[in-house]
């Protein structure tokens, strides 16, 4: 049996989160039904990360096992014929090697975050960025951001409801800076804890506008409490950018 590595993008407003769900439309139920429609297969796909309600992707990495050899071409194009209705897209497809797995195999997950950070709030993104009206220093949030990078117990940015089993990440990238009129802060990590990202978006938003110092960033993360996180970034500006495997 075949497995083939889709690489996909979506818009995730229309979705209750990438992971199927009973009756609410998901990213996993849209490829699967068109996996049944081309194949007529029932199957579940694995995913490189599932991603929360309205967050988008433009590299996620799933995977599907069918049980005829499909040319790799031709198993995007049917897809993608399927999904015409969906906003789900997929980019790439390539006949994974023996023992690959999309999340298990996975060393690197790559975020970005969008603030569209200008009086005017936007027209053609809506829902696709956070808009910030207050002038925001993106040179501050990047040195502030450096406190977050490294080995760290991550529980002041983990959601209650996470389920990993520790709450200790290791943090490789942590940068933000000023594209025209967006901040964009770009994190990358072997894993992440359940909203981290959008968790430390939003603390280092704070400092963006002057209500919080690089130091009590600092004094957040090593009180190691939930309750000393900032606000919490809303969904809409937060990307899946890519997924790194060992040998790539």
């Amino acid at each position: 049996m075949p497995r083939y590595r889709l690489t996909i993008e979506y818009d995730g407003r229309p979705y209750n989160g990438f992971q199927a769900q009973a009756a609410q439309p998901s990213v996993q139920g849209a490829i699967e039904a068109a996996v049944k429609a081309f194949t007529g297969q029932q199957i579940r796909i694995a995913a490189a990360g599932r991603t929360d309600t309205g967050v988008h992707a433009t590299a996620q990495v799933v995977q599907v096992d069918l049980e005829r050899d499909w040319p790799a071409q031709t198993v995007m194009n049917a897809l993608n014929a399927h999904l015409m209705r969906e906003a789900v897209s997929v980019l790439d497809c390539a006949v994974a090697p023996e023992g690959w797995h999309a999340r298990f195999s996975a060393n690197e997950r790559r975020y970005l975050y969008r603030i569209l950070n200008r009086p005017a709030p936007p027209a053609l993104d809506q829902g696709k960025v956070w808009h910030m009206k207050k002038a925001m220093d993106a040179d501050a949030m990047h040195a502030a951001a450096q406190a977050l990078v490294g080995l760290h117990d991550f529980t002041t940015f983990r959601d209650m409801a996470c389920q990993s089993k520790s709450p200790v990440k290791t943090l490789d990238v942590a940068r933000v800076s000023r594209v025209g009129d967006e901040v964009h802060l770009v994190f990358e990590a072997r894993s992440f804890l359940h909203r981290q990202v959008r968790s430390m978006t939003g603390t280092l938003a704070e400092v963006g506008v002057g209500r919080w110092t690089a130091a009590e960033v600092r004094a957040a993360l090593e009180a190691r409490d939930r309750t000393a996180c900032g606000p919490v970034a809303p969904a809409d500006g937060l990307y899946l950018t890519g997924v790194g495997y060992e040998g790539e």
